[in-house]
């Protein structure tokens, strides 16, 4: 399978420095090795430091929902560790409720949660 080095390489330097920093942090297990190095370096490149990645990657594991595999549970809505959960019903045309089902969200997305300022990763 061909690695689009080039492509990842654009992504990441335009890539918000949170999101590099869950990909090297607790998305970790599921990523490529050579997009891993090109993460850290763009973070080096952005002055963040190793005792940074590390404070928040224990920052991450210790709210975010991880799965058996070693990753956090990511968000419904978009790419941020979800750090809550909540069973409901899957709705068809979103009244319609068809199973329940486990529903995982971020800090962003939670009830009661406070709008975010950014944009939403990967929507």
């Amino acid at each position: 399978m061909r690695f689009p080095l080039k492509e990842i390489a654009q992504y990441i330097r335009s890539a918000p420095t949170e999101e590099l920093l869950d990909r090297v942090t607790v998305y970790r297990e599921g990523m490529e090795p050579a997009a891993l190095d090109l993460m850290e370096g763009e973070l080096d490149r952005r002055r963040v430091t190793r005792v940074q990645i590390a404070d928040y990657d224990a920052q991450q594991r210790a709210t975010a929902i991880m799965l058996p595999d070693g990753t956090a549970q990511r968000c419904e809505r978009c790419d941020r560790p979800a750090v809550y959960q909540r069973r409901g019903w899957h709705r068809t045309y979103g009244w319609l409720p068809v199973f329940r089902r486990t529903f995982y969200l971020c800090r962003f997305h939670q009830p009661g949660a406070k709008a975010n300022p950014a944009a939403d990763i990967g929507s």
